[in-house]
């Protein structure tokens, strides 16, 4: 067998068995996957996003991401607020509790991930997000309606 036929089916279970792990770390803590992931994509986005940006970056069709998103502004993680460019939209933004608490996801994440990497060297590390990379623009090269 080729290292190219089965490279698909290995990415994907592998990328679910370490979704799998870090989550059962997260878990241990506290945190779900539900509210973990929205937050660390919401981090460093200064002018905040839509809720339809945010839903395409996590995989979650808007409806799911609606109630979501009630549960963390109820807790103060996150804040909806009115788009200066357009007053019917709002954008999300994290409060200072929510930064707070990707400073805490982070944390826990670089454990999780220094115990799932702990036998590659960085070269391999590198090497690996390098071909990453490139499979990401691929992607977009070959997206329906992206311009090639």
């Amino acid at each position: 067998m080729y290292p190219r036929d089965e490279f698909g089916f290995r990415f994907v279970v592998l990328a679910r068995r370490w979704r799998r792990f870090v989550d059962d770390r997260l878990a241990k803590s506290g945190l779900s996957d539900a509210t973990w992931t929205p937050l660390v994509h919401l981090d460093g986005v200064e002018d905040g996003i839509t809720q339809t940006e945010l839903a395409a970056r996590i995989g979650l069709d808007t409806s799911s991401l609606v109630r979501l998103l009630d549960i963390l502004c109820a807790r103060g993680l996150v804040e909806r607020r009115v788009d200066s460019n357009d007053r019917r939209a709002r954008r999300l933004h994290l409060t200072p509790a929510g930064k707070a608490e990707v400073t805490r996801i982070r944390r826990l994440l670089l454990a999780a991930e220094a115990e799932l990497l702990s036998d590659s060297s960085d070269d391999e590390i590198a090497d690996l997000l390098r071909v990453l990379d490139r499979i990401a623009q691929r992607i977009e090269t070959l997206r329906p309606g992206a311009s090639k």
